[in-house]
């Protein structure tokens, strides 16, 4: 589970370097933040996933 803190801008980024399509990982990168904001959290809720 996400802790009550921000992602190092380190895991931000390893999670961006995933071996995955482009097209999926950007609908992951905004869905993923599009939770965080509509919610007013610093998780999403899908650890290790872009976005989160």
């Amino acid at each position: 589970m996400c802790s009550n803190t921000a992602p190092s801008k380190n895991a931000w980024i390893a999670n961006l370097r995933k071996p995955m399509p482009l097209e999926r990982k950007l609908k992951l990168l905004a869905g993923n933040t599009w939770i965080k904001i509509s919610k007013r959290q610093t998780c999403c809720g899908h650890p290790g996933e872009p976005g989160c």
